[in-house]
């Protein structure tokens, strides 16, 4: 008797507690765990050692790695997953000590579901790039021992089924996926100059936020949303016609992107691979930046936002906070439940960024169609006033240049 069922890998995950760190180890794996039941697999375990600093040779102590080797034999692990990037001599001593079983680090585990994710030529092209980018130090015994595994999780290679080892030919397939990326996104970058003259806005935020469906709410379209981490690789566009706050029945149009989800430490390579998807972000007249303030760790992803938006270049752009999942807190019954770390209500809150923050906010709930309108209204107010921002510093323009050219002439006739 046949059968289809697809075998699911068994997980456990490895992390190291140093002083330094400043998001609590619970939570990077509470992550790590999200990123393993994206992929497909089930998180068994969880392996935490405190150091100060994880070790060269194989990342956590010897006596931690022969506790973890016991526990993967007993059990039939399939994956071991470092929450932290690996080095290939760590790979490499680790695997010796324990046969026959795929290590992988967050790195590889994120590349493997971007991979998955990919539907696009341009999605593809940056995560085999990525991909390549990231195999290249680790040609020399790393992937020997790929020749005995059968797929799953962590082996979704950048194109090719057997991994290739010279280096020489591995740097020509860079240097190619570069040039066929570059053709990409000039093609891109057309598509947006004709969009000139009309107002742009992108949904940026941590990954698993909620983006996707206010895309929906506000487009009225069918973006994929899916309660998993990366669900959306490439930025969505869709046009967006809202009414205009004079209440007069205009309406504005406008360009709505939904970009790439972010995410702690989210490798550097994915981040150059994916800077021509990112540049709707770059290039928008307006960030709408959604958090979902229901995760306790919310201040922490927006910490994480921001500093990637600073890292393409578009850390200066007007921004308009949306905290998302309000719903999360209407619904709980329990007096103490707070938000994040702050030791205040939801309304308290609300009430306390208003009165201290500079970002303007809204507070929505997109699951529950809550204060959508109030979204649509401040979006259209923050794009007009910079509109009219922009016709004040040109007329300003204007009239020094104007100025300018009457005082020569008065001292061309002198």
């Amino acid at each position: 008797m046949h059968t289809n069922d697809i075998k699911i890998e068994s997980a456990i995950l490895v992390g190291v507690n140093t002083p330094k760190q400043i998001t609590p180890i619970d939570e990077t794996l509470d992550e790590l765990e999200q990123l393993v039941f994206t992929s497909g697999a089930i998180t068994k375990k969880r392996f935490i050692q405190n150091l100060e600093h994880p070790q060269p040779k194989t990342y956590v102590g010897k006596g931690k790695l022969e506790e973890i080797k016991a526990y993967v034999e007993k059990n039939k692990i399939d994956l071991v997953i470092f929450d932290d990037e690996l080095t290939p001599a760590q790979v490499r001593n680790i695997e010796t000590e324990i046969e026959n079983t795929k290590i992988l680090s967050r790195t590889h585990l994120i590349l493997d579901i971007f991979a998955n994710n990919a539907k696009t030529a341009q999605a593809k092209t940056q995560v085999e790039l990525a991909q390549s980018i990231f195999m290249l130090p680790r040609l020399t015994g790393m992937w020997t021992h790929l020749s005995k595994q059968k797929g799953g999780i962590g082996m979704k290679g950048p194109g090719e089924k057997e991994i290739e080892t010279d280096r020489r030919v591995l740097r020509d397939k860079i240097s190619l996926l570069k040039t066929r990326l570059g053709e990409i996104e000039k093609v891109g970058f057309t598509q947006r100059k004709s969009r000139d003259g009309v107002f742009r806005c992108a949904l940026v935020g941590y990954t698993n936020v909620g983006k996707s469906t206010i895309m929906n709410l506000m487009s009225r379209s069918d973006v994929l949303v899916e309660n998993k981490l990366f669900a959306t690789l490439d930025a969505t566009v869709r046009k967006v016609v809202l009414p205009h706050p004079n209440g007069m029945g205009e309406m504005i149009p406008l360009l709505l992107s939904d970009t790439v989800g972010f995410i702690r430490k989210l490798p550097t390579l994915l981040i150059e691979s994916f800077k021509s998807t990112l540049a709707e972000a770059m290039e928008t007249d307006l960030l709408i930046h959604v958090v979902d303030i229901s995760n306790p760790a919310f201040e922490q992803q927006m910490m994480s936002v921001k500093e990637i938006l600073h890292e393409i270049g578009a850390g200066n752009k007007p921004e308009l906070i949306v905290f998302n999942k309000v719903d999360a807190f209407h619904e709980s019954e329990d007096e103490d439940f707070f938000v994040g770390s702050t030791g205040m209500s939801i309304a308290q809150f609300e009430k306390s960024w208003i009165a201290k923050e500079n970002s303007p906010a809204v507070f929505i709930s997109a699951n529950q169609n809550l204060n959508i309108e109030k979204l649509r209204t401040t979006i259209v107010e923050m794009l007009l006033q910079q509109k009219r921002a922009k016709i004040g510093r040109h007329t300003s323009e204007l009239q020094s240049h104007h100025d300018l050219v009457c005082r020569l002439l008065l001292e061309k006739k002198k």
